[in-house]
Parts: C-alpha cells; structure tokens; sequence
C-alpha cells in the first residue's frame, strides 16, 4: 500500500475514518489554517480539535497556553517546605533544585508529574523522588508519549529485529502509517522491507 492509498484529509471524512489514519503535525496544522481552526497545541490536541470539527462542524477553541516557568516573589524553598496544590514551575523552584540537585537538574516530565501528584510532601521529599526517578529510568525502557509515534514504532522495530538498519525501519514506518488503524510496531510490518 502507498501513502497515496491513505484518506486524503479533507472535510469529507469522519472524525472515526480520520482517525483511522497517521497524518503529520504538519497535515494537522494544515487542515487547521485552511478551515479555521486554531493551530496551536500539541498533535494530540490538533487530533482531538479535527476529529471534533469533521463530526460535528464545531469549532473548538485552543486550550489557554501554560508558561514553563513563572517568576515567583514568595518566601525561600527549603527541605522542610511544603510542595503546594496545582505545582507550577517557577524560577524559585528551579533554583531550589539546582542547589540541592546540581547543575544537570532540569524538570523532565515524570519529575513533574510526581510534584503535581504529591502535593503536601516537602521538597526535601522532591529531591529524594528526583534520585529514585533517574535510577528508574536508567533500568526500564522510558515511556514516550503517544503524540511521538515515529519514536514509539523505532525503537519497538529495533527490540525485535536486531542488525536491522534505520533505513529498514523506516521503510516499514512509512508503509505502517499508510495502512488504515493503529501505528504500533507489529512483525508483519516486515513485508515493507521483503
């Protein structure tokens, strides 16, 4: 099956066949600008905002952009402070971390997501879960989000085909995102390359 085979993009589809289907963030923005959606956000968000507009004709508007990081004029971070509700990152944070961590710190998401799920804890307890965190990562496969299907499909090709080459996996990339359905690795993927 060629790229060519896939639903062409366009206002005829329904958000399920649309679905069905790998566009890039490209495609997606795309659509967007052409039928007056907004373009921001993420691909899961342009997904979800498309899927929406091709089943019911609506516009859904961009969800309010967050910053990374905040200034922040409150008292000092200790070890004994407390990590409040509904964590945002601010400078002050940072610059707590890097103090107790060192320069290499930065907030990678499953730090994150452990501040906004231990609202209560100290930071003292953060820096603890930071270390536990990066011990983790280094003994299991980490987890890539579901917007990075590219990165998912590679490094799934890879655990089950050893000495294959990148070329290989791309061209199996490029004929699982042409076929209708899910674009997880599967070995049948294999007859790209036959």
């Amino acid at each position: 099956m060629k790229m060519s085979d896939r639903a062409k993009l366009d206002t005829t589809l329904s958000g399920s066949v649309f679905r069905e289907y790998y566009y890039l963030k490209e495609e997606l923005a795309a659509f967007c600008r052409e039928n007056g959606l907004p373009v921001s956000g993420g691909k899961s968000e342009l997904t979800e905002r498309i899927a929406h507009f091709l089943d019911t004709g609506e516009v859904l508007s961009a969800s309010p952009r967050k910053s990374v990081c905040r200034p922040d004029t409150g008292a000092p971070l200790t070890k004994d402070s407390i990590i409040e509700e509904n964590f945002v990152c601010t400078e002050k944070h940072r610059a707590f971390f890097k103090s107790e961590i060192g320069g290499s710190f930065s907030f990678n998401v499953p730090f994150q997501k452990w501040l906004k799920q231990n609202a209560g804890k100290t930071y003292g307890e953060a820096v603890e879960a930071y270390f536990i965190l990066l011990e983790e990562k280094k003994k299991n496969k980490p987890q890539i989000d579901s917007q990075f299907e590219y990165n998912t499909y590679i490094r799934d090709f890879f655990a089950d085909n050893k000495g294959r080459t990148l070329g290989d996996a791309i061209k199996c990339w490029k004929y699982k995102k042409s076929l209708k359905g899910h674009n997880r690795y599967e070995r049948s993927d294999l007859c790209a390359i036959k």
